[in-house]
């Protein structure tokens, strides 16, 4: 991409932020509340982070993704040194998201993908249902984590065109054979083998990657509350449907069965000594706080290919869509005019 192009971007947005800002001060002053403020509009003028074809990422932008991170380092008892990587590795990850997430969006406008203010609606009253709130409840959730419902609708929006879009240019493309499933099945023979297998069931509360000793107490805090509902004799299930914060949350949390050797240590060590109908306490996981259900032993004399099939396709089908987008958005990028400002 020429300077020449990039000049004429800047000068592009320089000219519609100057309007926006006279209008914004002429509204105050019309309305006899003009007042000075320190030039914002000038500064944020000149802080284009990035140029993604026609359209432009400001620090803003960037911004209201990263403050969040960027207190949390801060409360690190880390050098300035070690703050400064870190902030450094944030920024550079969060910009290059915001990219990938506007190619996504100018991809969904090239190819008029839409989403209708009536699917919006069918997805918050399922997510409404999914997690027994009221339509109240909702948005005083929302009010406390800083967003109206406007805004919510707007970033709900947003994210089903991408998914839509995912859907239709990658998952619809993916196939996997007979053969694919037969090969995986033969390459891992200690995975269907005879031996007990666990049918998990658990229960998470995320963790922030870079949460304080503070936010990472509140989250405990909470799921202490959580296994005591369990000790006094609620189901599991119930309360997994209401307080988990995993995409099967609303089947109780059903994980399905694993052999004890395929869980990891920890998990392991946790759940050997423990019978049908038991469950762990806490258990601190790189994904979050977590409590596990044994909701069945099955003592087996190995999956069959047949049985096993379903799991088998359902893994591989996920590991290439992961590729694939990958690959997908490579392409992206390099039949893109991309312009990172440091």
């Amino acid at each position: 991409m020429t300077d020449k192009y990039l000049n004429n971007v800047k000068t592009k947005f320089r000219v519609k932020y100057f309007l926006f800002c006279v209008i914004y001060l002429l509204s105050f002053y019309t309305s006899g509340l003009f007042f000075v403020r320190n030039s914002k509009c000038a500064e944020l003028v000149d802080r284009i982070v990035a140029v993604v074809n026609d359209d432009i990422l400001t620090y803003f932008d960037m911004n209201k993704t990263l403050e969040p991170y960027m207190e949390r380092i801060d409360t690190f008892e880390y050098s300035p040194e070690q703050k400064d990587k870190m902030h450094f590795k944030i920024r550079e990850d969060i910009l290059n998201q915001l990219i990938d997430q506007t190619l996504i969006d100018q991809e969904a406008k090239r190819l008029k993908i839409k989403v209708s203010d009536k699917e919006i609606d069918n997805t918050i009253e399922r997510i409404k249902q999914e997690n027994f709130y009221t339509d109240e409840e909702l948005r005083k959730n929302l009010a406390r984590e800083g967003f109206t419902f406007e805004e919510y609708r707007k970033q709900l929006k947003e994210q089903m065109l991408r998914t839509k879009l995912i859907n239709r240019e990658i998952r619809s493309k993916v196939v996997i054979t007979k053969e694919d499933i037969k090969a995986f099945y033969l390459r891992n023979p200690d995975k269907y083998c005879r031996e007990n297998r666990y049918h998990l069931k658990n229960i998470i509360m995320m963790v922030p990657q870079f949460a304080g000793e503070s936010e990472k107490k509140a989250i405990y805090d909470k799921m202490e509350m959580i296994l005591l509902k369990l000790k006094e004799g609620e189901p599991f299930e119930k309360i997994a449907a209401g307080y988990s914060e995993s995409p099967n949350a609303s089947e109780g949390g059903d994980l399905g069965l694993f052999t004890i050797n395929s869980l990891e240590p920890r998990l392991q060590t946790a759940i050997k000594e423990l019978k049908k109908g038991d469950f762990t306490d806490i258990i601190e996981t790189e994904q979050g706080y977590q409590i596990f259900y044994i909701q069945d032993i099955v003592e087996t004399s190995g999956i069959s290919l047949k049985d096993a099939s379903a799991e088998i396709e359902k893994n591989l089908f996920n590991e290439a869509v992961n590729e694939k987008i990958k690959t997908w958005l490579k392409d992206l990028r390099k039949r893109s005019q991309i312009k990172m400002i440091r």
